[in-house]
C-alpha cells in the first residue's frame, strides 16, 4: 500500500444536519488556500457504489433484512475506499465524504439485530485499513433536522417521495442522534461534536478550528495562500 499523504475528514449526522452545507463550504475554504480537494459521498461516490446507492434508498434490500443491507454498504464502501478515496490520500489530498463508516454502525448497528462482532469484521474490510483521520459529527435534535429537511426540499422542489431512511418515524431518528453521539463519546481524538441548530457562518467557523490543526505537513497543491484559513 502506498504512503498515505493526504487527510480524510467524514461528515456524519441526522437528517437536515446541514452536512452538505458544510462540506462545500470547507472545499470552498480549503481550496482557496491551495489544497487539493476531494468531495464525495456515502452511500455512492465511485461507479459501483453508485449502482448500490440506487438500490439501498429505494429501500428494495429493505426485505432481505439488515444483514443484506449491512453487507451491501459494506460493498460499496470498499469500491469507494479502493477507487476513489485512498488514490486520492496517496496524492496528497484533503478528502471530504458526506458519510462514512460511522453511519453504518448508527443505521444498521442500531437495529439491534446484527452482533457488534460481525458488523466490526465487516467493517475491517469494507474500509480496507483507511479510516477517518476526523469526523465532524453534527449535531440536531431529531425533529428540528427533519423540519429543516423538508423546508430545504419544499424551497428547492426537490420534494417528492421520502427515501428508505427519511421515511422512518421520529423516535428511530433521534435513537440514530444518540448513536452518533455515543461514538463521539467513545472516540474523541477522532470525532468531534458540532452545534448544529445555529446559523451556517458560525457552524463553519467552528469546523475550520477542529480542521486547521489537522493540515499541519499538508502541502497546499497551488492557488491562493494569502490570509487565514
Amino acid at each position: 500500500m502506498a504512503e498515505i499523504r493526504g487527510l480524510f475528514i467524514s461528515f456524519e449526522g441526522g437528517e437536515g444536519a446541514g452536512k452538505s452545507t458544510q462540506i462545500r463550504h470547507l472545499a470552498d475554504k480549503l481550496t482557496r488556500r491551495g489544497f487539493d480537494v476531494l468531495v464525495t459521498r456515502e452511500p455512492g461516490g465511485s461507479a459501483g457504489a453508485e449502482a448500490v446507492r440506487h438500490v439501498l434508498l429505494s429501500g428494495a434490500v429493505e426485505g432481505f433484512g439488515t444483514g443484506m443491507e449491512a453487507l451491501l454498504f459494506a460493498a460499496a464502501r470498499n469500491d469507494h475506499v479502493r477507487e476513489v478515496i485512498r488514490p486520492a490520500l496517496e496524492r496528497g489530498a484533503v478528502v471530504l465524504c458526506d458519510r462514512f463508516m460511522d453511519s453504518s454502525r448508527v443505521y444498521q448497528g442500531g437495529s439491534g439485530d446484527l452482533s457488534p462482532d460481525f458488523l466490526t469484521r465487516l467493517e475491517r474490510v469494507a474500509i480496507d485499513d483507511t479510516p477517518p483521520d476526523l469526523t465532524i459529527i453534527l449535531d440536531i435534535p431529531a425533529a428540528a433536522g427533519l423540519a429543516r429537511a423538508r423546508q430545504r426540499a419544499e424551497a428547492t422542489g426537490t420534494g417528492g417521495e421520502p427515501d428508505r431512511y427519511e421515511k422512518e418515524n421520529i423516535a428511530v431518528h433521534e435513537a440514530r442522534r444518540q448513536g452518533f453521539l455515543d461514538i463521539a463519546r467513545r472516540e474523541p481524538n477522532r470525532c468531534k461534536v458540532i452545534d448544529a441548530t445555529r446559523d451556517v457562518a458560525t457552524i463553519a467557523n467552528d469546523i475550520m478550528a477542529v480542521v486547521a490543526p489537522r493540515l499541519a505537513g499538508i502541502a497546499p497543491a497551488g492557488g491562493e495562500t494569502e490570509g487565514t484559513v
